[in-house]
């Protein structure tokens, strides 16, 4: 049973509309709509309607809802984001020519870790972390990146759990992720095997600001095989290119940069 709406906003409405979508649900009919966003039929429809004439939702052929054009180009506008996307595109066109799969960029969100943009390729290995979703960061490489390099209080409110079980591999203990965490900030990359998708291995580096401080990661997601570690070279000079252009002080490697293809 839906929620009493009584003495709730009109914005309140619309934003449950809106966290009713995922990247999993790109269009969905209002009957569905109303169910996810707890919302009676009747105030869906209406609301739905309301959306659509100002082009913040739009109906396809199958009378289903999606978000509209005009949304997407106010969240384009206003995001926080964008500059950062800007300056790691180059460097995510080159390290995703190498690497032949997929390449993402993620940023923290609360608890979790958001994709923001990714590069695909045809026949690419299995992906369960699309651009615009999120996953725990305990359980993905960028997401451990930064919360290796996050603030102490996320830390212990991340390891204090709950901690999702994706498959046999992923690290639930908290005393195996605090080293995990340390190995992170020692090694400057996360290379987790089968942490999500039994059948890939996903490298993450962190892209630091001007201020040195940690504000994103860089991540590739490859099959899981022994050539996927070849990829590491390549995403972090790859991550370290990103930083300079955002400012950040430049660092001598720590070990010799070569970039080899994978898969290959």
């Amino acid at each position: 049973m839906a929620r009493s709406t009584s003495g709730e906003s009109v914005l309140c409405r619309v934003v449950r509309i809106f966290e009713a979508f995922d990247p999993e649900t790109t269009a969905i009919t209002v009957s569905e709509l109303a169910r996810r966003a707890d919302l009676p039929p009747a105030t869906t429809s209406r609301l739905v309607s309301e959306l659509v004439e100002h082009g913040w939702l739009r109906r396809d052929s199958g009378r289903r809802v999606r978000v509209g054009v005009r949304m997407w180009e106010l969240a384009v506008r206003a995001s926080p984001t964008l500059g950062l996307r800007e300056a790691a595109m180059p460097y995510m066109e080159d390290l995703h020519a190498v690497v032949g799969h997929h390449v993402q960029l993620s940023v923290l969100q609360h608890r979790e870790v958001l994709y923001i943009e990714q590069l695909s390729a045809p026949g690419a290995v299995r992906n369960k972390s699309h651009f615009g979703g999120r996953f725990p960061l305990h359980a993905s490489s960028p997401g451990l990146v930064l919360l290796a390099h996050g603030p102490i209080h996320l830390q212990e409110q991340v390891l204090a759990g709950p901690l999702r079980v994706f498959t046999a591999r992923t690290v639930t203990d908290p005393a195996a992720l605090r080293v995990l965490l340390g190995g992170i900030r020692r090694e400057g990359y996360a290379l987790c095997e089968g942490y999500i998708d039994e059948l890939s291995t996903v490298a993450a580096a962190p892209l630091r600001a001007a201020g040195g401080q940690v504000v994103a990661a860089l991540s590739v997601i490859l099959p899981r095989t022994e050539r996927a570690r070849g990829a590491v070279p390549a995403l972090v000079a790859a991550a370290r290119g990103i930083s300079r252009a955002l400012g950040a002080p430049v660092r001598p490697p720590r070990h010799r940069v070569t970039v080899e293809n994978p898969d290959h």
